[in-house]
């Protein structure tokens, strides 16, 4: 499936506590149960009111679904279409 990056505007999501982000996680699993398969979400990053999610999905409709069933904001959608890291420099 195909890896995508996604960008969620959550005006102060980082000043949440862990058990908000429990519950915001939990309502994310929830809303994968009933989108189904064909969307995997492999994890999140928060910033201060920004959230940068990495799911694998097979199309970006599979995404918007998701937010759309679990209420979430989802702003921009982007394919990755490669992944570099410092071992892609050696030698």
């Amino acid at each position: 499936m195909p890896k995508y990056l996604i960008r969620r505007e959550v005006p102060g999501i980082g000043d949440l506590s862990a058990d908000q982000l429990h519950d915001m996680s939990a309502k994310s699993n929830a809303a994968l149960g009933q989108v189904g398969e064909g969307v995997q979400w492999v994890q999140s990053y928060v910033t201060g009111d920004r959230l940068f999610c990495v799911y694998n999905a097979e199309s970006e409709e599979k995404i918007r679904e998701h937010a759309r069933v679990g209420g979430f904001p989802c702003e921009e959608i982007t394919q990755v279409r490669g992944i570099i890291d410092p071992v892609t420099g050696e030698g």
